[in-house]
């Protein structure tokens, strides 16, 4: 692996504008789903208005969210695509209504695209990360304006688009595929000027992967924080889980959630992407004290 695109050791600490660096290792970070969009896959509809995300961040946070995950574009299979014009209007001022005033909640704020125009606009309005589900590959513009910006960036492995990404799931060896994909993404990030330290990975759980493809990435996490970044890891009531359980509704797959953070974080996940934040806030105690710190006991 190329010195460029891998620190020497993982990188110890992220540092959020604002807020307290993350500290990478001693315990696992939650971030807290807020799908401000009319069609994602599990709460699509329940947060489309201001008020409504406010009042929804604000109980994340309260649940035990160490970061919020604001998005303003489905990525769910099939999705369609809005138009740059919607999703900021989306995003946006949700963002300036969490750090406006008295309320200005006080903990990082990510943003959810694909896109270097609403990346710009959301870290203008108060947001501290972005997070990237197409490991900043469909705008071109996204590494160059994250330098600018001086910003953490979350890449996400995935393949295609919403649209065509499921059936995108052949792979000659699934793991040294995703690890050569992130690492390669990561040396693009670099070389546009973004500290290594800056840079989180992520895996993409259910992005152009079948059910038995996530179960594993799951299991083959040491492989990927070998790279030397943190790791982000999003199983939060994914179909695969629906699958094992026998379970259509996605808002009844807490257990499985549970299940599966608990997995991750054993392979050492250093944030987990969640709705159920109360539930996985417990899970993350447990599992932090049986394979992290023994402190926290």
């Amino acid at each position: 692996m190329s010195e460029l695109s891998q620190p020497a050791v993982k990188t110890a600490a992220t540092l959020i504008r604002r807020h307290h660096p993350l500290i990478w290792g001693q315990r696992t970070y939650l971030m807290g789903i807020l799908n401000i969009t009319p069609d994602s896959f599990s709460d699509g509809g329940e947060f489309e208005t201001v008020e409504a995300a406010v009042q929804q961040a604000q109980s994340l946070v309260e649940a035990g969210a160490d970061l919020l995950d604001i998005g303003g574009q489905s990525t769910r299979p099939q999705a369609a695509t809005v138009s740059l014009e919607v999703e900021l209007g989306r995003v946006v001022p949700v963002v300036q209504a969490l750090r406006g005033g008295c309320l200005d909640l006080r903990v990082p704020i990510s943003v959810d695209t694909t896109r270097a125009a609403v990346a710009r606009a959301a870290v203008q309005a108060g947001a501290d990360l972005i997070n990237d589900v197409s490991g900043a590959t469909y705008d071109p513009e996204m590494l160059p304006a994250i330098a600018a910006l001086g910003v953490p960036i979350v890449l996400m492995h995935s393949r295609g688009t919403p649209q065509t990404m499921q059936q995108l799931t052949e792979y000659a060896d699934l793991m040294v595929e995703i690890t050569a994909w992130l690492q390669s993404r990561a040396a693009a990030a670099i070389a546009h000027g973004i500290q290594p330290s800056q840079i989180i990975l992520d895996p993409g759980i259910g992005f152009a992967k079948t059910g038995a493809q996530n179960l594993e990435i799951l299991r083959s996490l040491p492989k990927l924080g070998a790279l030397g970044y943190p790791l982000l890891v999003g199983p939060s009531r994914k179909s695969f889980l629906g699958a094992i359980l026998n379970q259509p509704e996605p808002q009844k797959r807490v257990w499985g959630t549970a299940a599966a953070c608990c997995g991750a974080i054993s392979g050492g996940a250093d944030i987990l992407r969640v709705h159920d934040l109360a539930a996985m806030r417990d899970v993350c105690r447990v599992a932090d004290a049986i394979w992290r710190s023994p402190g926290l006991t």
